[in-house]
């Protein structure tokens, strides 16, 4: 049988308030996020792994309290400025991606700084703690490490399968539960696996014409496990 095309056609994945999956591994962080007033110096560090939904929330938050999202490698000391509103709210993504960048590390410290003079409330997302990022500025790594954190776990065992429900309902498709069981039972709990993980599925499944079936979740888990090993 010849193989279809398989065009990735998919509809942006569902990120509002209510599409947000909350277990015990992020209900804290979630409770953290909406309490911005009990901030210290109204600033927030959410840390998670891959695909542990910190975009997911930061858009959340930052289109409740009309924040403007920037990541943080196009800092720079000229443009901090700018962004920083007078008692408004701000989020900065992926800050863990500017160790040893300079210029980025330099408009992050002057955005802390102008935040704090601003009354601006200051969300800033990245996959691991500050002391993990490389810094090369001190001042700007010892303000961080003293920061309040949110930290968003891996998956419990009710938040994997839910996640992969809601990995496959927003590419329209709907496994059946006993694919969902297996692969909850059997794959790692790594979100940003479970994510590349239905995308081949769903790949798979319409080049090769084929039906979500336990069989066909075993062969690409295969595949894309051992990178994660």
């Amino acid at each position: 049988m010849a193989r279809q095309l398989a065009l990735d056609l998919t509809i942006p994945p569902a990120l509002s308030r209510a599409d947000f999956l909350t277990t015990g591994a992020n209900r804290d962080a979630r409770a953290m996020l909406d309490a911005p007033a009990r901030w210290p110096q109204g600033r927030l560090l959410l840390i998670g792994g891959p695909g542990a939904g910190k975009t997911h929330l930061a858009g959340v938050w930052a289109a409740e309290h009309g924040a403007h999202v920037t990541q943080a490698w196009t800092l720079t000391p000229a443009n901090a400025d700018e962004l920083v509103p007078e008692a408004g709210a701000l989020v900065i993504e992926d800050a863990d991606e500017i160790g040893g960048q300079p210029e980025a590390e330099q408009g992050l410290f002057h955005l802390w700084n102008l935040a704090g003079a601003r009354q601006a409330l200051l969300l800033i997302s990245a996959r691991a703690a500050p002391r993990d990022w490389g810094l090369l500025l001190p001042d700007l790594r010892s303000r961080l490490e003293t920061a309040a954190q949110a930290l968003l776990g891996p998956p419990d065992d009710a938040l994997l399968p839910a996640v992969l429900v809601k990995l496959f309902a927003d590419r329209q498709l709907q496994a059946p539960p006993e694919v969902i069981d297996w692969l909850a039972l059997r794959m790692e709990r790594d979100l940003d696996l479970a994510r590349r993980l239905v995308a081949a599925i769903d790949r798979e499944s319409l080049a090769g014409r084929r039906a979500i079936t336990r069989r066909l979740a075993a062969e690409l888990l295969d595949k894309l496990a051992p990178a994660d090993a």
